[in-house]
């Protein structure tokens, strides 16, 4: 069982992890510094991620993104970034969540998941929506997301690249 994240950094019971929803200044170090250890993401990406980060420091909730971080002995441990679709009315996308190679396949993506989807049902959300790719090198991300209860929506052939298809998951709430 986890505590439900506020605006200041929360204790988990399961010991060692801090979570917080605020982003900071040096948060853009960090993100970059873990998203490109997990060796999944290319130059690019890892840009997106940042610049991700950089536009909610400089717009607030303006900006659309929200964050859920996990912090292990000062660092970062992995992340979550949500926000709501424009145009809808209870629909949210999972921009990206990135966990520590070190801290992999112990339960904290499982964990900051369960957290993000409780943020956006607080905000009225009921639909989360997931792109991932099609390589084989994302099997472990795909089987992830099944386990935690998302279906596979659609599958948009050579999306991102000849032979790298886009995934797309989804999750209504409540179910």
């Amino acid at each position: 069982m986890t505590e439900t994240i506020g605006s200041a950094a929360s204790q988990t019971p399961s010991g060692g992890l801090r979570y917080r929803r605020n982003i900071r200044a040096e948060d853009l170090k960090a993100v970059r510094e873990l998203v490109q250890a997990t060796g999944f993401f290319n130059s690019a990406e890892t840009e997106i991620a940042v610049e991700l980060v950089q536009e909610r420091l400089a717009k607030g909730a303006a900006s659309g993104y929200e964050f859920v971080l996990a912090e292990s002995g000062g660092s970062l441990a992995g992340y979550a970034c949500y926000g709501s679709i424009a145009g809808t009315q209870e629909s949210h996308d999972l921009y990206w969540i990135v966990v520590h190679p070190d801290l992999q396949g112990k339960g904290l993506g499982s964990a900051m998941l369960k957290e993000t989807e409780g943020c956006i049902a607080s905000a009225g959300g009921r639909r989360i929506y997931v792109e991932t790719s099609s390589r084989a090198q994302y099997a472990p991300t795909r089987a992830f997301y099944a386990r935690c209860g998302y279906r596979e929506e659609a599958r948009l052939a050579d999306f991102y690249a000849p032979g790298d298809g886009k995934v797309i998951f989804v999750k209504v709430l409540g179910l």
